[in-house]
């Protein structure tokens, strides 16, 4: 059933010229190469699968930061849109304040321009109340001399009553 090839026994080796102790010394040197390369693997697994399981939890944080972000932005967008219809119509109002202000402020115009006329206006009189002022100065000049001229008189009179008064004490009444 199975056939005995020459090569595989030891007779049929040592007629290729490779001795017994040269495959004892080559199965040691792949015995002590394959534990070599276990001790290896096992080191690199004490070094490779903590990383990877390392990996794997940054990874799923930052699958959790990224969802948390999107959900975050999503309320917002929810909320900025809400607020949106307030802010289009406080604009609206906020836009007829400012046509209203710049309709007053047209008016104040016109009346800061009337009232520039009306100081236009002012100059002729005041030159009237200048001539006024004049005549007025005019005037008390001319009570102060009938004061003076008053007093003047009546000093006169007072001396002219003295020979008076000798005549009233006669008369009766």
């Amino acid at each position: 059933m199975v056939e005995k090839n020459d090569q595989d026994s030891p007779e049929g080796r040592a007629e290729e010229g490779v001795s017994e102790t040269d495959i004892r010394n080559s199965q040691d040197s792949m015995d002590r190469l394959s534990m070599a390369f276990e001790t290896s693997a096992r080191r690199w697994e004490l070094i490779v699968y903590p990383s990877l399981f390392a990996f794997i939890l940054l990874a799923a944080y930052g699958f959790y930061l990224i969802f948390s972000l999107a959900k975050d932005i999503h309320f917002l967008a929810l909320s900025v849109d809400s607020n949106m219809n307030i802010m289009s119509s406080n604009l609206m109002t906020m836009t007829d304040s400012v046509s209203q202000l710049s309709a007053n402020v047209r008016t104040m115009a016109v009346s800061v321009d009337s009232m520039a006329q009306d100081v236009r206006t002012l100059e002729p009189m005041l030159t009237s109340m200048d001539s006024m002022e004049e005549s007025i100065k005019t005037m008390t000049h001319a009570t102060y001399n009938i004061q003076r001229d008053m007093h003047s008189m009546n000093y006169n009179i007072h001396d002219a009553s003295r020979p008076m008064t000798f005549w009233n004490s006669f008369m009766p009444w």
